[in-house]
């Protein structure tokens, strides 16, 4: 795994794996790395959360292991499971060679080699610290996040047939929240904690000097003024920098050199996702928020 020396030399490593972090959220990323602590990051959606645990774990060349959440999600699907499949085939060759003694066949039922591991058990068993991503935490349902608190707090989880099996080498744990519910308190005191707002616009231009290079500089820098205007309207769904960047892929697959009212309109679907926010910037709207943002000064790298 790479050393992290500083929050510079994090910022440079990031930068490497294309992603343009600020240096308060670096600051938080390597103390998490440096205290040995989970990192709860809260956050718009597509505002570079799940792309920072990504390009972390790509930087200190260390597996990435997912849990994305969802409601219901239980602990067959985040933790472990017993293989029930291979169970029955014991029992079966167990009764077949006449070995049906009850305390054998339950040992021989519930030993390690039964357990299928989902993505928390299989952070803590990796021969090195994985990043685990924990995202969209706040989709899970709240008795999900009690589980966790043994986890987070201790490295370790506890299975009633075995026993706690706990991390020779304690994954590096990111939590992303979009915030459609709030967290409990128990489990925000286990974590560092980092608002990921939206980038500046020297930032964003940054970003997309890395994300979309085939963007010329006034395309780019034109993109980024009408994106962070747009964010000023109240939208129902702001465009996130995931929005950004796919907006200017695309505007580049239509050869498009700069913005225009049509292009804007025809593209639309790629930097909004709900039709009512759509139907907020008729044309002649669009025309006017392209005029109001090269009035204003286009931003500079």
């Amino acid at each position: 795994m790479t050393a992290i020396t500083d929050v510079d030399h994090l910022i440079a490593v990031l930068a490497d794996q294309e992603y343009v972090a600020d240096r308060r959220l670096a600051t938080s990323v390597f103390l998490a790395l440096r205290l040995q602590r989970p990192l709860l990051l809260e956050g718009e959606a597509g505002v570079g959360k799940t792309e920072l645990a990504k390009a972390l774990a790509a930087a200190l060349g260390v597996p990435l292991i997912r849990l994305q959440c969802y409601e219901g999600l239980d602990i067959a699907q985040a933790a472990y499971e017993w293989n029930v499949p291979r169970q029955m085939l014991e029992i079966r060759l167990a009764e077949a060679l006449g070995r049906a003694d009850r305390d054998t066949l339950s040992a021989s039922l519930y030993r390690r080699e039964m357990l299928i591991e989902r993505p928390l058990l299989a952070a803590l068993t990796q021969e090195r610290a994985p990043v685990l991503l924990i995202d969209e935490l706040d989709r899970a349902d709240e008795p999900f996040e009690a589980y966790l608190l043994e986890m987070l707090a201790e490295r370790q989880i506890t299975i009633p047939e075995i026993g706690t099996i706990r991390a020779a080498h304690p994954p590096i744990v990111l939590l992303t929240s979009n915030r459609t519910r709030e967290l409990h308190d128990a489990l925000r005191r286990r974590c560092l904690y980092q608002w990921v707002d939206y980038p500046d616009a020297a930032r964003e231009l940054a970003i997309l000097a890395r994300r979309a290079p085939g963007a010329s500089q006034r395309l780019a820098a034109e993109v980024v003024a009408f994106v962070q205007r747009m964010r000023e309207l109240g939208l129902f769904k702001a465009p996130g920098v995931a929005e950004a960047i796919d907006w200017t892929n695309a505007l580049i697959a239509l050869d498009a050199m700069a913005l225009d009212p049509a292009s804007i309109e025809a593209t639309l679907g790629v930097l909004l996702k709900y039709q009512d926010d759509i139907a907020r910037l008729p044309g002649g709207d669009i025309a006017q928020l392209l005029d109001e943002i090269r009035a204003r000064g286009l931003p500079a790298a």
